[in-house]
């Protein structure tokens, strides 16, 4: 009777239909990978050339929207019971916001970016590696992404909260426009689209870091084994990491979040202090941080009208894009761990923690690798070039700290953290939309659960048998982020319409009471 209860309760068709296109997809990258490639480049150059601007609008649109609403009425709206107290400490609420937005692959870009900004043809017409390298790190990985990701989450954690609605989907958040067409057919598309991005997106997100933990591994223990057969055991090691953790529900999460959150910081605090760099680090992170503000509604708007150099295109807009792609799941967890947290709380909490980290991890990481570099102890930008391998060239920065072999170990043990606490709220969303409804604080059944864990296993598992296939599956969660961009726009103006008459409710009822 129970099972089919539950049976009953699950959406199938939300489950079921956009892992069959996913694997789907896989196949046929396996089979034919040129011939898919081709088509998925032409398909993403055509979205990114034709369509740039409009990214790239949608970006700091929401960005100037999340300011507003922090500074606006709305942002005294609590997310849940008017008296209501926040369910965790700042740092345990930050501390799972900050891991579940961003997985393992902000160490490795954090080590590297700023290499693939030395050798972008734009540089050269900015100026110097030194005044610009470390500036665009700190621009695609802060405002506009962390604006993405906060104004969704109050609007999910508004909906949820406050209004108490049991429909934990992207379709339900666009209610107050769609009306009774979220039940239809436009509601569906919406949350098939969802899915579908987030499988799309969570089945490359290994892709960047993986085979930099198989390169620290390899260079650690000296093994013969293939690169790819040390990623799958990594991999599996990271699902039962996850898995175990989601089991244990949000205490579980907030355990590993906040290892994870240590590991970090202390991996930054010894780079910062004993790896000979402090005061370059500082000054140019300082710098860099002073030239992105003065500079951010030109770099915000710049689209390179006459193609010199296609720097936005291949920067800027793809990453926007790629966060809309992330958007499906990390707003969705942060709104449900931001009960009790008004929304200006929750917005600002998030810049400073999520921006604050960020930037911190870039500022440390990349300040350290290209002050080496400016000061001529070590060449990484001829080492890159040379060999197109940026994992073998992080490893050998790493080789120049003191104690290398240790920071190894922290670094592997924290992208093991990192990716399993991001997975963990990226399994807790995918259950959540296998349901037709959730009531306020209930949680998806363990069985389920555990099904999307294994899930969101295998897609990378299997795409790791065809290298060119990662690739493949990154242009279509940057082509899934096209209607994404459409739908984050109707749930940030649901969300103002509906916060609206709800302020407007609660000012009748202080009168009534006068």
């Amino acid at each position: 009777m129970n099972k089919n209860r539950e049976r009953g309760k699950i959406d199938w068709m939300i489950t079921l239909l956009p892992l069959t296109i996913i694997i789907a997809l896989c196949i046929l990258f396996f089979f034919a990978p040129e011939q898919s490639n081709a088509v998925l480049s032409q398909i993403r150059f055509f979205f990114g050339d034709t369509f740039g601007t409009y990214y790239l609008v949608i970006g700091l649109g929401i960005f100037i929207l999340s300011l507003y609403i922090a500074g606006s009425k709305y942002g005294d709206i609590v997310l849940g019971e008017s008296n209501e107290k926040p369910q965790y400490s700042f740092f345990a609420w930050g501390s799972m916001m900050f891991t579940c937005g961003l997985a393992a692959d902000i160490l490795f870009y954090s080590f590297s970016e700023w290499v693939l900004y030395a050798t972008d043809p734009h540089l050269a017409e900015m100026g110097s590696i030194q005044d610009w390298a470390g500036v665009y790190p700190l621009f695609h990985w802060s405002f506009i992404p962390w604006g993405f990701y906060l104004v969704l989450a109050v609007a999910f954690g508004f909906m949820l909260h406050v209004r108490k609605r049991t429909r934990q989907k992207y379709s339900e958040a666009c209610r107050p426009i769609l009306g009774k067409h979220t039940d239809g057919w436009a509601g569906r598309i919406i949350d098939l689209l969802a899915v579908f991005a987030l499988l799309a997106g969570t089945a490359t997100t290994f892709s960047v870091a993986t085979p930099l933990m198989a390169t620290i591994i390899g260079e650690l223990f000296h093994v013969t084994v293939s690169r790819t057969v040390i990623n799958i055991i990594i991999l599996l090691i990271t699902c039962a990491v996850y898995t175990y953790s989601l089991l244990h529900g949000f205490k579980g999460i907030s355990k590993l979040a906040n290892v994870c959150i240590y590991l970090f910081f202390g991996l930054l605090a010894y780079v910062l202090l004993f790896g000979g760099e402090t005061r370059y680090i500082i000054e140019t992170g300082f710098s860099s941080l002073g030239r992105m503000m003065q500079n951010f509604i030109d770099l915000s708007t710049f689209t390179d009208p006459l193609r010199t150099s296609n720097f936005p295109q291949n920067w800027t807009i793809y990453y926007w894009a790629y966060w809309m792609v992330w958007c499906v799941a990390a707003p969705f967890f942060i709104g449900n761990i931001s009960r009790g947290r008004t929304v200006r709380q929750t917005i600002l909490g998030g810049y400073i923690f999520g921006v604050g980290s960020t930037l911190t991890s870039f500022i440390v990481l990349g300040n350290y690798s290209m002050g080496i570099q400016v000061t001529g102890k070590a060449d990484f930008i001829a080492q890159y070039l040379e060999s197109g391998d940026l994992y073998g060239m992080i490893v050998s920065i790493i080789k120049t700290m003191p104690g290398a072999p240790i920071i190894m170990v922290v670094v592997l043990l924290t992208m093991i953290a990192f990716y399993a606490t991001s997975f963990d709220s990226i399994a807790l969303t995918a259950s959540c939309y296998s349901y037709h409804a959730l009531n306020d604080g209930e949680q998806p059944n363990k069985s389920i659960q555990l099904m999307w864990c294994i899930l969101l296993i295998l897609l990378p598992i299997a795409l790791l048998f065809a290298e060119s296939s990662m690739n493949n599956l990154q242009s279509v969660s940057i082509v899934a982020a096209f209607p994404i961009g459409a739908v984050i726009v109707m749930i940030a103006v649901s969300f103002m319409k509906d916060a609206k008459k709800y302020m407007e409710s609660l000012e009748e009822s202080a009168k009534e009471k006068a």
